[in-house]
C-alpha cells in the first residue's frame, strides 16, 4: 500500500534527517557536559533539534554569560573539526537528485549554525542548496515554526505546499506547527512514538517522487 502526498517542494532539516551524525553530536556534547560537571544522558536526550545557543543558555543557565558564551565558541569549533562518520541517510543523495531532475525546489532548514553544517554536508557528500535556513538567520528555533516559514518563503511557495522532513520532536513539532502539507519522521535515532507519530520512514528507499498536473506526487511504499 502507498500513501500519496501532493506538494510543489521539500523541506528538510540536516542533522539526522539528510546527514547521520548522530555520533559525532554525542561525541562533542558529551565532552561538553563532561567539562561542565552536567549529566551526559540528560544532555543528550534534551539537545537534538534545537540551536546549540539556546540548549547551552538552558543547561548552564546558573553560570556566567562570558562562560556561557565561550562554551557555544568551543562546541562550534569542536563540531565543525569532527566529522568522522557523518555519512548520507540511505538514499538522500538519490532522492535530491531525482528532485533536482524534476525541477522541483528544495531547501535546508537546520538547527546548526553555517560553519558546522557546511562542514557535514562536505563530509556527507551532499551538496549545499541554494536555500540554505540555519541558525545564523533565525530568531526563534524549532520547535518554533519560524524556521521553516522562512524556508517555504525562500523558495517562493506556501508552506501548505512543501513537505517538511524531520528527525527530532523538536523539528516535527515545527513542521506541524508551520502547517505544511505534511511531515514526514525520518527513523534515523528515533521511534515513531517519539515523532508524535507521524508518518516515518526508514530512509528514502521508501520514498517514489512523479510529476503531476501542477504539482508533484511523493509516494511512501510500505515498509
Amino acid at each position: 500500500m502507498q500513501k500519496r502526498i501532493y506538494f510543489k517542494g521539500c523541506l528538510f532539516d540536516l542533522d539526522g534527517t539528510l546527514v547521520d551524525s548522530t555520533s559525532a553530536v554525542n561525541r562533542a556534547w558529551t565532552m561538553l557536559a563532561k567539562r561542565n560537571q552536567l549529566n551526559v544522558e540528560y544532555v543528550l536526550s534534551v539537545i537534538h533539534g534545537r540551536p546549540a545557543s539556546e540548549s547551552i543558555n538552558e543547561l548552564l543557565s546558573g553560570k556566567t554569560q562570558e562562560h556561557i558564551d565561550a562554551e557555544i565558541v568551543w562546541l562550534q569549533n569542536e563540531e565543525t573539526k569532527d566529522t568522522d562518520g557523518v555519512v548520507p541517510i540511505d538514499g538522500a543523495i538519490d532522492l535530491l537528485n531525482m528532485l533536482d531532475g524534476f525541477g522541483i525546489p528544495w531547501a535546508i532548514v537546520t538547527s546548526g549554525t553555517i560553519p558546522v553544517a557546511e562542514a557535514r554536508l562536505k563530509a556527507s557528500g551532499i551538496r549545499q542548496p541554494d536555500i540554505f535556513i540555519t541558525a545564523e538567520r533565525i530568531t526563534y528555533g524549532k520547535p518554533n515554526p519560524e524556521p521553516y516559514l522562512l524556508g517555504a518563503n525562500e523558495l517562493g511557495l506556501d508552506i501548505r505546499d512543501c513537505i517538511v522532513f524531520e528527525d527530532a520532536p523538536a523539528g516535527i513539532k515545527a513542521g506541524l506547527a508551520a502547517n505544511s502539507c505534511a511531515t514526514i519522521g525520518i527513523l534515523s535515532h528515533a521511534m515513531p512514538e517519539d515523532l508524535l507519530n507521524v508518518e516515518c520512514i526508514k530512509n528514502y528507499r521508501q520514498i517514489d517522487i512523479h510529476q503531476g498536473s501542477g504539482c508533484s506526487i511523493l509516494k511512501i511504499n510500505a515498509k
